[in-house]
């Protein structure tokens, strides 16, 4: 008899674990469960979209054709109940699917705002493609935006709706923006590059409650009692994983679903990867979740894996490592980089990793490297994250370097030099510890 394998989620882990289960197991049932009305697509694409730099149509990663090579049942339903003891997934209509082993990838869900007038139309998100396709059909007849939050999704939201020509203001609670990750002189290079892009910005200020008539945004007030008018409020204060259903199956939870180092839950035939599960770091034992669409992949094929073979494969972690743009700069963060809490989001935000906000204690060089910010956090012996703004030429022999454990002892007094050559330093270690490998 197959195997019967229920994947829970449209997201990257699912889809990486379906591929990975049908490419070992050609006969295996795959039954894939997701609520999300328009099925698999890129979220970190969502910003672009909105920023008009890519069609929607490229936001979808598989064609229908690859959807019938993986044999997959698609069910576009919500699951409402898991059965551990029965091996059971009970679906809103009522239908029940059996499974010999489960995946739980529900991802995250935004955090809503909680401030009176927060139930008012206008008040957006992005969070989906719905919520990208409603923020495109407002921004048309809006004039202007107040964006509250922090972290990578505020500045998507910013940029997208100064790209269509609306007067945007940006709330920020601190002095500055993204200080839990960024440097202050990270943080100006960005708020700078909003200011160029017309964005006014809002230092020290908390919003008190968004105002209203018949129903409609109108405007905000601030803490200070300041009142600013406006057609839309859109929100990036964090996002939760969805643990309800693991929760109601009595599978041990913290922040997520807690899993090992086979990504197994404490049930032994339910997985989890994605935004939803819990990893233990292997060197501070910290529970640690992210937000990142490389990680979800990662840990849906190990998750696969193991579900299509039983537990083999252990899911390594890895210096946690996101591309994206902020205003106008190219940037690359990777590792441990920042300095503990954001008072801007709750938890964590959409393309974050906790391990990047973890607080470091060792000496940190930040330097100018020709076309680039560079910033380096260095352990006792080895280089724990980095921060490259710019000229990317750096960043990836950082991420080697920094994935490899590699050791800088050679060049970590050097590196802490006033005027240091930082680039010919790095490069010419991770020259040597290539030819050493090879």
């Amino acid at each position: 008899m197959a195997s019967r394998h229920v994947l829970i989620g449209s997201g990257p882990a699912s889809m990486s674990a379906a591929e990975t289960i049908r490419s070992l197991d050609s006969e295996a049932e795959i039954t894939v469960v997701g609520a999300e009305r328009y099925g698999y697509y890129s979220r970190p694409g969502l910003a672009y979209y909105l920023a008009k730099e890519v069609p929607e149509g490229r936001l979808f990663p598989f064609a229908p054709e690859d959807f019938s090579r993986l044999g997959l049942v698609w069910i576009n339903e919500r699951a409402v109940k898991v059965d551990p003891a029965g091996h059971a997934v009970t679906l809103a209509s009522g239908r029940v699917l059996p499974y010999d082993r489960l995946l739980l990838a529900t991802g995250a869900w935004a955090i809503p705002l909680d401030v009176p007038g927060a139930e008012l139309d206008g008040v957006t998100k992005l969070d989906d493609m719905h919520d990208a396709r409603d923020l495109i059909r407002r921004s048309r007849r809006a004039k202007s935006a107040v964006v509250v939050g922090g972290g990578i999704t505020a500045l998507e939201i910013t940029e997208g709706l100064c790209s269509r020509r609306l007067d945007v203001h940006y709330f920020m609670r601190k002095d500055r923006y993204w200080g839990n990750v960024l440097s202050e002189s990270e943080s100006r290079i960005v708020e700078e590059g909003l200011a160029r892009r017309g964005v006014r910005i809002h230092h020290f200020t908390e919003l008190r409650r968004i105002l209203g008539a018949d129903g409609q945004v109108t405007g905000v007030e601030t803490g200070e009692g300041a009142r600013i008018p406006c057609d839309l409020v859109a929100v990036a204060i964090g996002v939760l994983p969805q643990k309800d259903l693991a929760e109601q199956a009595g599978l041990v939870c913290a922040r997520g679903v807690l899993v090992d180092q086979y990504l197994g839950s404490s049930d032994p035939d339910i997985f989890a990867a994605g935004d939803l599960a819990e990893v233990s770091d292997p060197v501070t034992g910290q529970g640690t979740v992210e937000v990142l669409w490389n990680s979800a992949v990662v840990k849906g094929r190990v998750a696969g894996r193991n579900m299509a073979l039983g537990q083999g494969q252990a899911y390594v972690p890895v210096a946690p490592l996101n591309v994206t743009r902020l205003a106008g700069s190219r940037i690359t963060i990777m590792g441990t980089v920042g300095s503990g809490g954001d008072s801007d989001v709750q938890g964590i935000v959409r393309g974050d990793s906790e391990t990047w906000r973890r607080l470091g204690s060792g000496p940190v060089v930040e330097a100018q490297v020709g076309d680039a910010h560079v910033r380096l956090a260095l352990g006792d012996s080895t280089i724990i994250g980095a921060v490259v703004m710019g000229d990317q030429s750096l960043s990836f022999p950082l991420q080697e370097l920094i994935g490899g454990g590699v050791d800088i002892g050679a060049i970590r007094t050097d590196l802490m030099q006033p005027a240091a050559p930082v680039g010919r330093l790095i490069d010419d270690l991770w020259m040597g510890w290539k030819g050493y490998r090879a």
